[in-house]
């Protein structure tokens, strides 16, 4: 995602991005409606767009600010046609500070519907500015943060709504639990509205939002689970062992052949007395590869991924920091003499699950034979 997006602005350390579909669409909104109204019907429609997507903005910079309060930070925000997505670190596992965080964003649109009311009955002379075939700007403008609440109440993942229903759940419940039938209730509603769509409204984009929902519920309820499965394990029990470096001095040749050589496909890269100074996609050497050719320096194309991990660091903080980061892997380091031990993937906890599941499959009948 990130890739096909461009950096705005950074604002306490949140970074905002706009994705290129969402400069797509503006183009796309300019011209449909250049080709109607002209470039003035135009530019108002590009302006109202714009507004939209200000105030989806600051609805992402409330769940922001209450993360915050509960520290938990945020590393990026990125706009999209679909809305916005705030990457946080990591959800509340507590039901009221996920009840307080996933509240911020609507009731921030609840703010702007208000201030809006409250400016079009003040200045009437608001309600006539930048007047459009639908209706007054400011006027449309307070309609659309009311749609936006209406709609990220919806009790579904990813809106605001199915969090607010987990955490009600949570409150009863134990998490795990909690989210699984907030998962199930999210994607009922979704099957739901997607019928709905087929064969009365015939709406392909409500199909599309509802498919979208679905599979963001089971995505939400996967992640629960495994952050389940992996409560009370540490990095170490997890980590990669066995695994292949570049060393300082090395070229782009260099890592094709440890690429070609096995199945890894990310690389640490180190100094010269063994310590971790950066990480190596296959995306990124791939990209290298194409743009400066095999004998560009690692060090000039590395990522740096700060994020560095303790070998007793938990397992499920561990994930959520391989989550938000950008690297596809994460250095462990000694605690003591600094050296890289291990490397975190995603790939290695999904098979360390596997084989523990299978484990304890194979040992359940000896254990109630032995009863």
């Amino acid at each position: 995602m990130k890739r096909w997006s461009l950096h705005v602005a950074t604002f306490g350390g949140t970074e905002v991005r706009i994705h290129a579909t969402f400069l797509l669409l503006l183009a796309w909104i300019g011209l449909m409606v250049l080709g109607k109204g002209g470039p003035a019907a135009a530019w108002e429609a590009i302006l109202f767009l714009v507004a939209m997507f200000i105030c989806v903005l600051l609805h992402e910079f409330g769940h922001v600010v209450a993360a915050r309060r509960y520290g938990i930070h945020t590393p990026d925000i990125t706009l999209l046609p679909i809305g916005g997505l705030a990457r946080l670190e990591r959800m509340p596992r507590k039901p009221q500070e996920e009840l307080v965080v996933a509240l911020a964003g609507p009731a921030v649109n609840v703010v702007i519907a208000a201030i809006l009311f409250i400016a079009v009955q003040v200045l009437p002379t608001l309600s006539l500015h930048f007047n459009m075939v639908d209706g007054p700007f400011a006027v449309r403008l307070m309609f659309w943060n009311l749609l936006m609440v209406a709609f990220n109440m919806i009790p579904a993942f990813p809106m605001d709504g199915g969090r607010v229903l987990r955490a009600a759940l949570a409150m009863f419940w134990d998490y795990g639990r909690a989210t699984r039938l907030a998962a199930g209730i999210g994607q009922a509603i979704a099957v739901l509205g997607a019928m709905i769509a087929l064969f009365v409204a015939q709406n392909p984009l409500i199909i599309l939002i509802a498919v979208f929902i679905f599979m963001s519920a089971g995505q939400e309820a996967a992640y629960v689970s495994e952050q389940e499965a992996i409560r009370g394990l540490s990095v170490k029990e997890a980590m990669i062992t066995q695994f292949s470096h570049l060393r300082q001095d090395a070229v782009l040749k260099d890592a094709v052949k440890l690429l070609l050589s096995g199945t890894q496909q990310d690389f640490p890269v180190v100094d010269w007395q063994g310590a971790y100074i950066g990480m190596l996609s296959r995306t990124r050497l791939i990209d290298a590869l194409d743009q400066f050719g095999p004998q560009r320096a690692v060090l000039d194309v590395m990522e740096t991924c700060p994020i560095t991990l303790d070998p007793r660091h938990p397992l499920p903080e561990a994930m959520d920091h391989l989550r938000t980061s950008n690297c596809p892997a994460l250095p462990v380091i000694h605690p003591v003499d600094g050296s890289l031990v291990g490397l975190l993937t995603a790939e290695n906890v999904g098979e360390m699950l596997m084989v523990r599941a299978a484990l304890s499959k194979s040992q359940a009948p000896a254990s109630l034979k032995a009863v």
